[in-house]
């Protein structure tokens, strides 16, 4: 029984102190496969001096060369051949380059126990029959973003009655569908069942306004939810806060903030995070969070802000180990959250400014030419 099958199926989910030597020995592991089946990914280790047999402790972690999500949207890293990965996803960026990302039989076995560890720990699963409001894509063969496929994969986890699409594929292209959306909600706030909504917080938010501006409320039945993921993506500037956003989704569906669930991730990161009812994001045991200052990229205490760093050994099919984001966190202490979890948790301020980005994008280009890549 390996250690990564051994991290993968840990009973408590958020046990990351009593997982903590679990943890390096699987990153360990991880970090050998992929430095003898990735040319490329031993190229940048050996160019930082860096070796598999390096990460001895937790204090190791930080140690291992950090790639940033940019250098995946120019490059493709595998440690598998294509024949070997039975899913592939790319991110959902709105224009240029995607990274992609390849999932092989050992990533998605973890990535189902992990999930379906996340959904009993939060009693998510339920044997109720439910109507869906998906707040994203429409499932079509043209889009492999891990997002389109997570929205509609988590419509599995109670009996689905009704699945409506906020974004239809129609004349080569997606669109809003709010229309559709309205003419569901009219059905489902007749129905004895709960609905749930799932997907963007944009595009939820904007459809609790297009009700807004049309006069109309559908008050859903007991036990309705609302999980959103994705991040807010091109409309930043119209972020809202969470208690307009809260208060807005009991006005339009009687739905309280206890029933309001976000999640976090990246398709270069594909650890469920899950935000407790005080709404943070508790690390699980299947990832680690480093947070880094934003110029030096040192790691910084806990409680400071920084550029958020996520490590995991999840995948044999592509070396993302250790990937730096584009956002700026905050890593709190476990016990300064009321809701029991002592794991550590993850506050996330934003992207990161113009300025910082074109620093992260010139680390990644200068990490393609340090190497020869």
């Amino acid at each position: 029984m390996g250690n990564r099958y051994r991290l993968f199926t840990w009973k408590d989910p958020y046990d990351t102190a009593g997982t903590e030597k679990l943890f390096v020995a699987a990153m360990r592991d991880n970090c050998a496969f992929h430095y003898a089946h990735c040319p490329e990914y031993r190229t940048i280790l050996d160019h930082f001096g860096f070796r598999p047999d390096m990460l001895r402790d937790t204090s190791d972690l930080a140690r291992l060369p950090v790639l940033p999500t940019l250098y995946f949207k120019s490059h493709r890293l595998f440690s598998m051949p294509p024949s070997k990965m039975r899913i592939k996803a790319t991110s959902s960026g709105t224009r240029g380059k995607k990274s992609e990302i390849g999932f092989e039989l050992g990533g998605l076995w973890s990535g189902f126990h992990m999930v379906l560890r996340i959904l009993r720990y939060h009693h998510f699963l339920s044997p109720v029959p439910t109507n869906y409001l998906i707040l994203g894509y429409q499932p079509h063969k043209s889009n492999q973003t891990a997002v389109a496929k997570t929205a509609t994969g988590y419509t599995y986890i109670t009996p689905a009655i009704h699945r409506e699409y906020a974004l239809k594929y129609r004349d080569g292209g997606y669109q809003v569908d709010f229309d559709g959306l309205i003419r569901a909600l009219e059905r489902y706030s007749r129905s004895r069942f709960p609905t749930r909504f799932m997907g963007f917080p944009a595009y939820t938010y904007f459809l609790m306004e297009e009700l807004e501006r049309r006069g109309l409320r559908y008050p859903l039945p007991r036990g309705s939810k609302i999980f959103l993921g994705g991040g807010w993506k091109q409309f930043y500037r119209e972020k809202v806060d969470k208690e307009t956003f809260y208060a807005k989704a009991w006005d339009r569906f009687a739905i309280p903030e206890e029933h309001v669930y976000e999640s976090f991730g990246a398709v270069e990161h594909p650890i469920y995070f899950a935000d407790c009812r005080y709404h943070h994001f508790h690390v699980p045991v299947y990832s680690r969070v480093i947070i880094r200052d934003v110029r030096t990229l040192e790691p910084v205490p806990n409680g400071t802000m920084g550029l958020v760093n996520l490590l995991t050994p999840m995948l044999n099919a592509v070396p993302i180990l250790s990937i730096m984001t584009d956002d700026l966190g905050i890593l709190h202490n476990g016990e300064t959250c009321p809701c029991g979890v002592r794991s550590p948790w993850l506050e996330i301020i934003g992207r990161v400014g113009m300025a910082d980005i074109k620093t992260c994008a010139a680390g990644a280009d200068d990490l393609r030419r340090g190497v020869g890549l």
